[in-house]
């Protein structure tokens, strides 16, 4: 946990809006459901790297106006940090906490071929993510009678396309991890996306797909990291 501060320091000032103090300390703020897979692969690199947090379960939906005082986009996730600074958007809240960690600890490969591997598998699977969430909001908002089923097609082939190159980058693999001989966000990432998709877009439902892929999700999954922030899947209720 956080430690005491140095003899001689300043006293705390107050905390910022929107922040707590813990044990007489500033702790950061983690705003979002854990059934995103955005807010859950930050969740999950925070508690692997020891950052402590507080979480604010907050819904797009029911929530919105108060997530929109941190990000006038109204998305998650946001990152309250200690001096009332919003980070925003998951791969700058990641970026700030490999900072945080330190090069030996940091998430994402420092730099080369393994940095630029484990950056085009985490794009693959936010990529993908997107595309399930698009297929949501489809079905929740747009009226039936308006669908239009060209798009929901191209929206599947693109999830599909994506998840079968992670099949094969898994299949191909010659360790338990996707990039080098230890856990990078490729690894994490692509288990939060893959969660979600399983209900968002019922991928669970097909279970003998992405054989490798699922070997993958189910070794991060037994970690108590990411059991922490397990979430099933709830779609937005539509406000029409």
């Amino acid at each position: 946990m956080m430690q005491s501060s140095p003899a001689g320091a300043q006293a705390q000032r107050p905390a910022p809006a929107g922040i707590l103090l813990c044990h007489n300390h500033l702790m950061k703020i983690l705003i979002g459901m854990f059934d995103s897979p955005f807010v859950r692969r930050v969740a999950v690199s925070m508690r692997l790297l020891g950052i402590p947090f507080e979480h604010r379960d907050w819904s797009v939906g029911r929530d919105l106006e108060r997530i929109r005082a941190h990000n006038p986009l109204g998305r998650v996730p946001v990152l309250l940090l200690e001096d009332g600074i919003a980070l925003i958007e998951s791969a700058a809240i990641l970026d700030y906490l490999d900072e945080l960690a330190g090069a030996e600890r940091a998430l994402l490969p420092h730099s080369g071929t393994a940095r630029r591997n484990a950056l085009h598998l985490m794009a693959l699977a936010t990529g993908a993510a997107e595309k399930g969430a698009l297929q949501v909001y489809e079905r929740v908002f747009r009226p039936a009678d308006k669908a239009h089923e060209p798009w929901l097609a191209r929206l599947r082939t693109q999830v599909a396309g994506a998840l079968t190159e992670l099949e094969q980058r898994c299949a191909a693999r010659s360790g338990p991890w996707l990039v080098g001989d230890r856990m990078t966000q490729a690894d994490i990432s692509v288990s939060c996306a893959l969660g979600f998709l399983d209900g968002a877009v019922a991928l669970a439902a097909e279970p003998q797909r992405y054989p490798a892929l699922r070997t993958l999700v189910k070794r991060c999954e037994a970690l108590p990291e990411f059991a922490a922030s397990r979430l099933d899947f709830t779609a937005p209720a539509s406000t029409a």
